[in-house]
């Protein structure tokens, strides 16, 4: 299925059904009275949450999306039926903006969250509803009200735990593949990942989503490279695995250049809890990775740690950190547990 976590859409809400102008016309009753019934609501658009889906693909091919109209009301006092709702169903985190891309009208980030993009139209009052004792026999109905239409934009952000940045071929894809079932494509040549890839990590019977964000180059926040169009999707991750080639001539000016991108983009993404790692230690011999080891931790402030996925040097270490850090992180999103009141004779 081919990745896509942007799309643009129509909306319209079902217009109100038009209230009924009648009179009962009855053998043997005189004075009948108005019987116009009222019609019905028009549907709803909605926007929720499920199971089962990580791209916004469907959006692309289908690009209208309207609900359903209310019934008219009938004669016999007989009211319009109201229109179904439209549901639109996007992946866990999406956002939900207006055309214009920066006003945020909705944020689903859990299973089942939903909103109401368009109300329907309110259905028209039938003549019964005009009867009085002053006015017996009205001969007039309301119309039903429209519904609303507008445009908006629907933004896919992944919802993972920790998130792998790094130069092109800094060793991501192979990480990503050395430690879950994912398969992202692996090659010798940058931008081999064109879009994210996620998978599902297990250390010691515990488990963690794990993402792998296409590669960053000097200037992607002015849409070199692939950009800084994917970089959303790690604003949700707990911590960031920052993979530096330990075969790059430069470790610390790769380093400053991700860091760079990284600031540009957002400062808040910035400083999220970071690890460094140098990979691809099977490829240096020690002295090389002891040399490298120093310029990049002098570039980080933090010593970094050394691993390989091809070998799975280092990679338990590596896996274990991220997973005291996610630990961490939820322990401080889970609610305090609330006091019992002291018993009072």
């Amino acid at each position: 299925m081919k990745f896509l976590d942007e799309a643009k859409i129509y909306i319209q809400s079902g217009d109100g059904g038009n209230g009924c102008v009648s009179f009962r016309r009855e053998k043997f009753i005189e004075f009948g009275g108005p019987n116009g019934g009222d019609g019905g609501r028009g549907g709803d658009v909605i926007a929720r949450a499920v199971e089962g889906l990580n791209t916004l693909i469907d959006y692309r091919y289908m690009q209208h999306h309207k609900a359903q109209r209310g019934g008219n009301g009938m004669g016999n006092d007989r009211h319009g039926a109201n229109g179904k709702d439209m549901i639109i169903k996007v992946p866990v985190g999406t956002q939900i903006y207006e055309e214009d891309g920066e006003t945020l009208l909705a944020d689903l980030d859990h299973v089942g969250d939903e909103v109401v993009l368009a109300k329907g139209g309110n259905g028209g009052f039938g003549n019964a509803h005009f009867k009085s004792s002053t006015n017996r026999a009205p001969r007039h109905a309301n119309p039903g009200q429209p519904g609303e239409e507008r445009t908006i934009r629907l933004r896919l952000k992944l919802i993972a735990d920790a998130g792998l940045v790094g130069l092109p071929n800094a060793g991501k894809s192979t990480f990503l593949a050395a430690v879950s079932a994912a398969k992202p494509k692996i090659a010798d040549y940058p931008f081999t990942t064109l879009h994210p890839q996620l998978g599902v990590v297990a250390v010691g019977g515990r488990e963690f989503v794990l993402a792998d964000i296409p590669g960053l180059i000097e200037g992607a926040h002015e849409g070199a490279g692939l950009g800084d169009r994917f970089l959303g999707h790690v604003e949700r991750c707990r911590v960031l695995l920052h993979l530096v080639d330990g075969t790059s001539e430069d470790v610390a000016a790769a380093y400053k250049t991700v860091r760079g991108e990284l600031e540009a983009y957002d400062e808040e993404l910035a400083q999220k809890t970071e690890i460094v790692a140098l990979s691809k230690s099977d490829a240096l011999t020690d002295d090389e990775i002891k040399a490298q080891v120093k310029a990049l931790k002098k570039a980080a402030r933090k010593t970094p740690l050394v691993l390989s996925a091809q070998s799975r040097q280092g990679v338990p270490e590596a896996l274990r950190a991220l997973l005291d850090v996610i630990d961490k992180a939820r322990a401080a999103e889970e609610p305090a547990p609330e006091k019992a009141a002291a018993w009072q004779p």
